[in-house]
């Protein structure tokens, strides 16, 4: 991290592109569920929304071993411990990769008694488990692609995976309307179109990217050493899951959480799961900054670590939670004052697109409140500090979010199970202040390898 730029700036020239990048990501889903919903139907949104939960719980821990990964890899690459990086690298990509193939093969085996599991309405149950098969038997990919972006940023380049973001987008948005139709001689995937042209963008991306890093010269680019490296390393991996396996743990009770609550919704009906699935994409991109900043935190307060600047970790956390306020505050203004128009991009029934504005008006603000808490949850990470964190997030989603969503939807109806989440947030960020000035700011920090 380099030290004669103010922070905030290299802050910015390392949010920048990350942040485009989750946007495009989103983008890619949006684009698909809105030519789903506009070009097949309703119905059709809700089979592909059915199938989230099971993504999100299913990339937990590569996202996890991301994560760790991360944090090691920019803490070896402010130390200028080049090679210590990609020993990293080899070995995280190596164990995601076999994970990537455990879910691809059990999924492939029991996606329909897992979309069952998950209450799916019967007239969409058909769709929604050829989409959760292809989806499953594709993770391996989806599985790589995850851990390169992380492992990359690690070093500090986020312009890589903006590119490789932009290729998936784009042609995301032109091969699913293209096998919705059957353009240019493509067979009619119906309902699958949009995970069947997700795989072919990823594995275009991948190669990209593969290319692109042999050109640039990248540290982690995939020559002969790199391959050497491509094992399971004990050593590493023992505190690259000492990071991991936490961030993986709490993004499976987030996603636990989630499958639990789409259950509830089901209840309501098929259109109540457009709904959802409508809300849900708003909810990314307002949140997409406020995950782009936890992440910007815990990278630069990593490096910062491994170069051996402790003091500039308290500015790291102010500039984080500043931008916070700012980038995920305006668009959750921009969200409350356009949601009727956002969420017509999704559904073309009137009294669904009424629902869905009415859930979005619920929780959106609380998204701020949400960012607050993930920032110093990333700066704690950054510094191997996981499991409190971990743990404060995680509980306040398991034993607030949940119980609060279950009985105010006794009361409140659909309403209800949104209510849970601003409460969740709010008492997530009131913890996660306690133990930060309380306790993580008192201890001796230390690189990690």
């Amino acid at each position: 991290m380099p030290s004669q730029r103010p922070l905030w700036r290299a802050f910015l020239a390392f949010l920048g592109p990350l942040l485009l990048t989750n946007i495009l990501q989103s983008l890619s889903g949006t684009l698909n569920n809105v030519y789903l919903g506009q070009m097949i139907g309703v119905k059709a949104l809700a089979a592909v929304t059915g199938f989230f939960p099971i993504l999100f719980f299913c990339v937990a821990f590569a996202i996890g071993l991301g994560a760790g990964a991360s944090v090691l890899i920019g803490q070896a690459w402010g130390a200028r411990e080049t090679n210590a990086a990609r020993e990293v690298a080899g070995s995280t990509l190596a164990l995601g990769t076999l994970l990537g193939l455990v879910v691809a093969v059990l999924g492939g085996m029991f996606a329909v008694p897992m979309m069952r599991a998950l209450g799916t309405p019967p007239d969409i149950l058909e769709n929604a488990t050829r989409v959760a098969r292809i989806g499953l038997v594709a993770m391996p990919l989806v599985f790589i692609a995850i851990m390169f972006g992380s492992m990359l940023r690690g070093v500090g380049d986020t312009v890589s995976p903006l590119f490789m973001g932009i290729i998936t987008t784009v042609l995301g948005l032109i091969l699913t309307p293209a096998l919705i139709r059957g353009w240019w001689g493509l067979p009619r995937m119906g309902v699958t179109s949009a995970v069947w042209g997700g795989v072919a963008a990823f594995m275009i991306a991948l190669v990209w990217l593969v290319l692109h890093l042999q050109r640039k010269n990248s540290p982690l680019k995939l020559d002969l050493e790199f391959l050497h490296h491509l094992h399971l390393n004990p050593r590493l991996l023992k505190n690259v899951l000492r990071i991991g396996i936490p961030t993986g743990v709490q993004m499976i009770v987030v996603s636990s959480t989630e499958l639990i609550l789409v259950r509830l919704v089901n209840r309501y009906g098929s259109d109540a799961t457009a709904a959802y699935g409508a809300v849900n994409q708003v909810v990314n991109y307002v949140q997409m900054p406020a995950v782009s900043i936890a992440i910007t935190a815990s990278i630069l307060g990593a490096q910062a670590i491994g170069a051996g600047r402790v003091d500039r970790l308290s500015a790291i956390t102010r500039t984080a939670m500043l931008m916070n306020l700012l980038l995920t505050g305006l668009l959750a203004v921009l969200g409350y004052l356009l949601s009727r128009q956002l969420m017509g991009f999704f559904i073309t029934s009137a009294p669904v697109v009424e629902t869905a504005q009415t859930l979005l008006h619920i929780m959106l603000w609380s998204l701020v409140i949400f960012g607050m808490a993930a920032a110093l949850s990333g700066i704690m990470r950054a510094s191997g500090t996981v499991w409190v964190p971990m743990g404060i997030s995680a509980g306040c989603i398991a034993l607030v979010e949940l119980p609060t969503a279950v009985i105010a939807s006794h009361y409140l109806g659909l309403s209800g199970v949104w209510v849970g989440y601003p409460v969740a947030f709010c008492a997530m960020l009131l913890l996660q202040v306690a133990y930060y000035q309380g306790v993580w700011r008192k201890r001796s920090i230390k690189r990690m390898i």
